[in-house]
């Protein structure tokens, strides 16, 4: 087959696959966190203090909500692709936590640690040719002229 032979030419496409992916399913996660409003962000603000913050629950737990809603719809259009990232990283990395100090075991706390692992990557790797940052952010050659992305 000749995909297997490409050399990697599609690299771009299969990050552009994983991006939509990702983002639709951290949207759907998301989007119920948002919409449950101050009394569903309290509660989930509240695993902040695992990590020794105990103030503004309600914010940190919006702050959860967008990260995954937000970040997934980021993620997904590789628009501030990096920032989108971290704010997706340090979500999982709290919901890690949480699922390791309730005791809820390895199927727990393995998806939240797998996306955090995913979203560490994705940082490092960037969000592909197919991507709005790429678009708004053309990179810079060393002489500082703006090139085409292939």
């Amino acid at each position: 087959m000749a995909i297997f032979r490409s050399r990697y030419r599609y690299k771009n496409f299969g990050l552009l696959l994983l991006r939509i992916g990702i983002g639709i399913m951290f949207i759907l996660h998301g989007w119920p966190k948002l919409a449950g409003g101050p009394e569903r962000w309290e509660a989930i603000g509240q695993n902040m203090e695992l990590v020794g913050i105990d103030f503004a629950p309600v914010f940190w737990g919006f702050m959860a909500g967008f990260a995954e809603a937000v970040g997934g719809a980021l993620l997904m259009l590789g628009l501030l692709f990096r920032p989108a990232c971290l704010l997706l990283l340090f979500t999982m990395i709290i919901a890690t936590i949480r699922h390791v100090v309730a005791g809820d075991g390895f199927g727990g706390y393995s998806h939240a640690l797998e996306a955090a692992i995913l979203f560490f990557s994705l940082f490092f790797i960037g969000p592909g040719k197919y991507s709005l940052d790429r678009k708004i952010f053309p990179e810079k050659r060393e002489k500082g002229i703006y090139r085409q992305t292939r």
